[in-house]
């Protein structure tokens, strides 16, 4: 919704203070309207009004990480849209505000985008808004890169929730951060948590076959390729390959594209695994010699092994 704001002397996109009752110019955060009204009826209103029946969401009023548990940030943009959270706006808006939950909703709003770019599901989002209060509440994270302690709390709840991503793919969508920052964040997460919690994080164990159906999407694989790769990954857990399971992953998927009529070159499985090439030849190196006990025998015929070229 617009409104016309004297400071701003336009029509400009307004913010809705749901447990205050304002309406505030996200350009320069003046109150254009203010009401002492009944949250939960404003909300009930606004829902009708703007199509957002879920009170649940992430500032809704019944969001228990929040101090009142009654404030709601929504955008609305001429296109529908409630995108690009962090724009310089907001932040101005952000900075003259005095909720201190403000603060909270605009890192949950980032990590909702986050995660929602990369198709995860509801438990994973709301376990990493929890780290991400809890390291909030520790006031220790001020002046570190915030954007990587976002995207470090999503890599840290995939990993505890049994869907790990690997770094550059939570990377590929944090904003500005780089993949050294977001692991140095991970670790500084993983030290507070633990601090707090007076015992180690439970991290959850990577397997290769976590990332198989993922990647092989990724390079468009066909699904009988897609279960030999899955089958020969299972399989590879048995031998000593001292190997990250990300690597191992990647090499069997170049394996196993090498052995069918659509064979992918190193670099695609590469790109598609964020594996660098080289360490999928040394990977392949290491699975070579258990090929025949790897690659299930309803796939590829011993002869064929024995015809691989490295890549």
């Amino acid at each position: 919704m617009d409104a016309f704001c004297s400071d701003c002397k336009r029509s400009t996109e307004v913010v809705f203070d749901h447990s205050a009752g304002d309406m505030v110019c996200s350009e320069c955060g003046l109150v254009l309207e203010s009401h002492s009204v009944d949250e939960t009826s404003e909300w009930r209103t606004f829902a009708n009004e703007s199509g957002d029946n879920d009170p649940n969401r992430v500032g809704g009023p019944t969001n228990p990480l929040l101090t009142d548990g009654g404030l709601s940030t929504v955008i609305s943009k001429p296109n529908g849209t409630t995108s690009d959270f962090l724009s310089s706006s907001l932040g101005r808006w952000q900075n003259r505000a005095s909720n201190p939950d403000r603060s909270l909703i605009l890192a949950f709003k980032a990590i909702g985008v986050m995660s929602d770019r990369l198709g995860l599901v509801a438990t994973i989002k709301d376990r990493a808004n929890e780290i991400y209060k809890k390291v909030e509440d520790q006031k220790s994270s001020r002046g570190r890169n915030q954007d990587a302690i976002l995207a470090a709390c999503i890599y840290i709840a995939c990993r505890q929730e049994d869907k790990p991503r690997t770094v550059k793919e939570i990377y590929s969508v944090a904003n500005g951060a780089t993949k050294k920052e977001i692991g140095r964040a991970k670790e500084y997460i993983v030290k507070q948590l633990e601090l707090e919690m007076g015992q180690s994080v439970d991290m959850g164990t990577i397997h290769a076959g976590d990332f198989m159906r993922r990647f092989c999407s990724n390079l468009g694989m066909a699904n009988h390729a897609v279960k030999a790769a899955q089958e020969a990954v299972t399989k590879s857990e048995e031998f000593d390959i001292r190997r990250n399971p990300i690597s191992i992953a990647a090499a069997v998927i170049y394996i196993v594209t090498q052995l069918s009529d659509d064979k992918k070159p190193v670099k695609d499985v590469s790109l598609a695994t964020g594996v660098a090439e080289g360490t999928i030849r040394n990977s392949f190196k290491d699975l070579y010699p258990h090929l025949s006990k790897i690659v299930p025998s309803w796939y590829a015929q011993e002869q064929d092994l024995k015809n691989l070229n490295s890549p």
